[in-house]
């Protein structure tokens, strides 16, 4: 009879003990997967807010140039229209980073990259082009930076 009681009580303890650790495997697993699918999500905003910026960088200089090659020109407000395509495509980019981004230098830096980018045409003359062109480029650099080990 106590064979019986003890064979049936083990039996409880475990499956209750199998149950306990199978459920901790699960969740580890889920909040691994959870996780993960983050990482690639930052991956994936911060990698398209760079491709996003670095093309509206390109469209600010090329309105640049040709603002100053021939002011008022249909190649001119061409360049203008393209420019505020590609502003509105590296604002998108932004705001997923702002979704996804839970660094705050790094969100600071992203929002940095974006206002100096956005200033670019206001260039008074070629060197001061240049010189905007540059401190875009490295403010992308930066934030690129910042980013990157959260997404390691």
């Amino acid at each position: 009879m106590w064979t019986a009681v003890i064979a049936v009580v083990g039996t409880l303890l475990g499956s209750v003990a199998t149950h306990f650790f199978q459920r901790q495997t699960a969740e580890r697993t889920a909040a691994l997967a959870r996780a993960e699918q983050l990482r690639q999500e930052r991956i994936s905003a911060y990698s398209s807010f760079a491709d996003a910026l670095v093309d509206y960088r390109r469209g600010q200089n090329d309105r640049w140039h040709r603002g100053q090659e021939a002011p008022g020109s249909a190649v001119a407000e061409q360049s203008r229209i393209d420019s505020y395509r590609l502003r509105s495509a590296a604002h998108q980019a932004l705001i997923r980073v702002q979704l996804v981004c839970d660094d705050t230098a790094a969100l600071e830096l992203a929002a940095a990259a974006f206002e100096v980018t956005n200033c670019m045409h206001e260039a008074q003359d070629e060197d001061d082009r240049a010189e905007r062109s540059e401190q875009a480029r490295e403010t992308l650099s930066e934030f690129i930076g910042a980013a990157a080990p959260g997404v390691r």
